[in-house]
Order: C-alpha cells, then sequence, then structure tokens
C-alpha cells in the first residue's frame, strides 16, 4: 500500500505522462530537446497547425510541469522544466 504522500507523487507522475501521451506534444518536447528553446510562433511553422492549437498544447505541457516560459518582450520562449523529463523522453528512443 502508499502512503498519501506516496499517492501525490503517483498522481504527479500520471499528470506528467498524460501530458506527454498526445503526438503533437511529444512532437513539441522533442523539438525543444533539440533547439534548447522556441517560441510559439516557430513551433506553429514547424507543426503546420494553427497558433491557438500550439499555445493550447504548450498550455497542458506547462501545467504538468514538462516546461517552462521565459518572457523577452511581448515574445515567450519555451523550454524543458528539467532533466528529469530529458530522461524520460530519451527513454522512449
Amino acid at each position: 500500500m502508499v502512503n498519501s504522500s506516496q499517492y501525490k507523487e503517483l498522481v504527479r507522475q500520471a499528470e506528467l505522462l498524460k501530458a506527454l501521451a498526445h503526438p503533437i506534444r511529444l512532437c513539441i518536447v522533442k523539438n525543444l530537446i533539440r533547439l534548447g528553446s522556441c517560441n510559439v510562433s516557430t513551433m506553429q511553422g514547424g507543426l503546420a497547425i494553427p497558433q491557438s492549437t500550439v499555445s493550447q498544447h504548450l498550455s497542458k505541457l506547462k501545467a504538468a510541469g514538462v516546461i517552462e516560459g521565459e518572457r523577452h518582450g511581448v515574445e515567450v520562449n519555451y523550454k524543458i522544466a528539467s532533466d528529469s523529463i530529458l530522461n524520460l523522453i530519451e527513454s522512449l528512443e
């Protein structure tokens, strides 16, 4: 059996996996690993989907703690939030 803190960690891990389970989000994450950081416009051009759709996927990844954004004026550059995410994605390949 698990205690409450272990259960909370399992919930966090499940949310992380759910965020990565969509092909577009996984593509975004893999490209961020490859590029280091990127803004929404660049992602939108590479994915050939509407910018609003990219933003929705980024929101889910950010909420799950997969990515983080750094604002530069009106532009936000996104990057992978931690090495544990890098290790997880690398284990998929």
